[in-house]
């Protein structure tokens, strides 16, 4: 009876762990999409193992960065953009929106072949990349227009589970265990361009600055539900709703970076091990595996790329429409209607349009994504720096600004992203 008043006891603590996980476990999840998939595929294929360590380490520094912009859109029940706007020069701000926009369309565009080409390796037919891809855009837009944000959130929680089929996909690669954990604990860095290269397009791909929008957005979304549900006008923090946010913002990073980490390990047990390192895309990778390491790790690593694929064109959209609906002061959110937030609505579609269009018309994305995570390594500095004094500002924030711990990670987080790029030039 004991025994059974403990499990029972245990149960309910599991499912209201669960029951907080919202923003943080989604933005995690679509850190890993088709382009980090290829990212981090690369990464495997080119260097083997040697890039192991690389997931482990950076976590501190993703949790630090993200805690930041999810206590900023909790406190201020603005996103980041929202903040700027109201705290910040213009220039700032409209570099900071043309910037995000564009970034967040290359990646729908190249998600969008991603998941097009994933899809053909399961289900053959001609001109995929037109039909599958129109299908994904098409849906995805309708999730996004016509679903509340409660329901939107729960789709999406429910297709981080697709991130599992990385993790199984190892233990059908038969990898060499002991190289594992001597990459993971023992780094081996090579001063090289190629290797310096690979080190950033990580970083730009795992401390990706849509991430930090879209964090601040959803927290100020998940806020105004809660004043919404208590009938309050005032923004109210408890110890209690601070402690969920960090909870689900760790739990979020720890996924993605766990992920990241199987994903390398698999791709480094088959591909390098194969001697197969001309890679350029996620599904020459799932292709590749095939021959090496059997029709089930294949099949995974494709099912894989089409669910992060739902689960991160929704975040990269639904971040363009925050970033931009802040800056020129329109009404936002995912919970209005189309009529209620049409400058939100149509940046949506719009930036969801140009991804199509890009996706039609590029010869490669994905390796055109590839440098983009580059691209996004070399803005990151800039932004967390930007979030640093946002975080540290006491009119703004009140007694909810930064401590010494999230300054000294947020500090060396720049620092890191600093020293990446200009390694890289050097």
């Amino acid at each position: 009876m004991v025994n059974s008043k403990k499990e029972l006891s245990l149960v309910k603590k599991i499912k209201s762990f669960f029951k907080t996980l919202g923003p943080g476990v989604i933005t995690g999840a679509s850190d890993d999409d088709p382009s980090g998939i290829a990212t981090y595929s690369i990464a495997g294929a080119k260097a083997g193992y040697a890039t192991l360590w690389s997931a482990f380490f950076t976590f501190p520094f993703m949790v630090a960065v993200q805690e930041m912009c999810a206590r900023i859109g909790l406190v201020t029940c603005h996103g980041l953009a929202g903040v700027l706007r109201r705290h910040y020069p213009k220039v700032l701000l409209y570099l900071t929106a043309i910037l995000m926009f564009g970034a967040c369309s290359i990646n729908i565009g190249a998600d969008l072949s991603g998941m097009a080409a994933a899809t053909n390796l399961i289900l053959p037919l001609p001109y995929y990349k037109y039909i599958y891809s129109i299908i994904y855009a098409g849906l995805i837009v309708w999730l996004l227009v016509n679903f509340s944000y409660r329901a939107i959130a729960k789709i999406l929680k429910w297709l981080t589970l697709f991130l599992l089929t990385y993790i199984l996909a190892l233990f059908f690669a038969k990898p060499s265990w002991l190289d594992i954990l001597q990459n993971t604990f023992v780094p081996k860095i090579e001063f090289t361009k190629d290797y310096l290269l690979l080190l950033v397009a990580i970083l730009g791909t795992t401390i990706s600055p849509y991430l930090f929008f879209w964090q601040a957005s959803e927290e100020m979304e998940e806020e105004k539900e809660l004043m919404k549900k208590n009938h309050s006008k005032k923004v109210i923090i408890s110890k209690n709703r601070l402690r969920h946010m960090r909870e689900d913002v760790t739990a979020g990073m720890f996924f993605s970076n766990l992920v990241m980490y199987f994903i390398i390990a698999t791709t480094a047990a088959t591909l390098f091990k194969g001697d197969i390192a001309g890679i350029e895309t996620a599904e020459q990778a799932a292709l590749a595996l095939r021959p090496l390491a059997g029709e089930a790790a294949y099949l995974l690593f494709a099912l894989g790329i089409i669910g992060t694929g739902l689960l991160a064109i929704p975040v990269l959209a639904g971040t363009a429409a925050y970033v931009l609906a802040e800056t020129f002061g329109w009404q936002e959110g995912l919970n209005k209607h189309f009529h209620q937030a049409k400058g939100f609505n149509l940046t949506i579609i719009i930036s969801t349009i140009l991804g199509l269009i890009i996706n039609f018309f590029s010869p490669n994305p994905m390796a055109l994504l590839f440098y983009a995570a580059v691209i996004y390594g070399i803005i990151s500095p800039f932004l967390i720096a930007l979030i640093i004094h946002i975080a540290n500002n006491k009119k703004i924030m009140g007694r909810f600004s930064n401590g010494r711990l999230s300054n000294g990670l947020g500090i060396a987080t720049f620092i890191l992203m600093s020293l990446a790029v200009i390694g890289l030039f050097v």
